[in-house]
């Protein structure tokens, strides 16, 4: 037998307050949050128009601090981070904005600091494999192709 909590809206509605002030998130993740505390539509509705209204719930703030985050401790490149945030429903617009909080003397610093780093732990002697496995390495975290694939030969000569 399976109990679960009932909560008001008021209950429901301070619970994502402090969901959302704790760290930043997207209309998604508060959406399946209200869900699964089994809150109807319309409560669902409610909730969410307060949390944007007030401040809690924020698309571009949350687009941003998501590309910035992922960006500095993580090392994705622009492409993963994009499509992580198209995964979260976020809006091409606010992708555009967030994608603008990389600087990109950053990124090309911080491409030739991965791409030097994975290279030294690789012991493959086939010079073409040894390429493969790093070319890979840096497009599955979202560099793009042009900047791997110059960074590679440059590093691999």
């Amino acid at each position: 037998m399976s109990t679960y909590v009932h909560y008001s809206v008021q209950e429901a509605q301070k619970k994502m307050e402090r969901y959302c002030a704790y760290q930043e998130r997207c209309h998604k993740e508060v959406e399946k949050k209200l869900r699964e505390m089994r809150m109807i539509p319309e409560a669902i509705d409610s909730i969410m128009g307060h949390l944007i209204q007030e401040n809690y719930l924020n698309e571009e703030r949350f687009a941003r601090s998501f590309a910035r985050g992922k960006f500095n401790i993580k090392k994705w490149g622009r492409n993963r981070i994009k499509n992580e945030l198209k995964q979260r429903d976020i809006s091409k617009f606010n992708i555009q904005l967030a994608l603008t909080e990389i600087d990109y003397q950053d990124y090309l610093q911080t491409l030739d600091v991965l791409a030097k780093k994975k290279l030294a732990q690789l012991t493959e002697p086939n010079l073409f494999k040894k390429r493969k496995k790093l070319s890979d390495y840096l497009l599955y975290r979202g560099w793009e192709s042009p900047l791997v694939y110059e960074k590679v030969m440059e590093l691999t000569k």
